[in-house]
């Protein structure tokens, strides 16, 4: 018997999946509980339909992250910091400080998603990664200049 789950079944399948099993276990298990429903073409083709608007979705969302990363690459942002020596910096330039920097230019950017290996401690021109996806991550110029 074809059903479509409705949930995650452990060493079933995932929700939404369509599965051949046996009636038995469809009728006495899956389907008492909730867990699936009978894979009727009518069904079957809601679910493709499903499928199809999320990959859809996900395709434009995915596409929003690359333009949002080519307009930061394009964009340089400055953090003014009080120097304590000749090119040294008062203190030193954290990710919130750049994250500030870059709301301030008008990107929605959370300090976690600064990806700063080490605060900066002197005066210059840096490139920082700035993750906006899983696999996506731009690389923003940043400038530290005195004040």
């Amino acid at each position: 018997m074809k059903v479509i789950l409705r949930k995650d079944v452990e060493k079933l399948g995932k929700a939404r999946d369509l599965l051949d099993v046996s009636e038995g276990h469809a009728r006495n298990y899956l389907l008492p509980k909730n867990l699936a429903y009978i894979a009727t073409p009518g069904n079957i083709k809601k679910l493709e339909d499903e499928k199809h608007r999320e990959e859809t979705a996900k395709e434009r969302e995915l596409q929003a992250v690359h333009d949002l990363k080519t307009k930061m690459e394009g964009v340089s942002c400055t953090v003014v910091r009080k120097s304590e020596q000749e090119n040294r910096l008062y203190g030193s330039v954290l990710a919130p400080d750049i994250a500030e920097a870059l709301v301030a230019k008008g990107f929605e950017v959370d300090k976690k998603q600064v990806e700063l290996i080490e605060p900066i401690r002197e005066f210059g021109i840096y490139t920082v990664p700035v993750r906006l996806g899983p696999d996506i991550v731009a690389q923003v110029k940043v400038w530290v200049v005195k004040e």
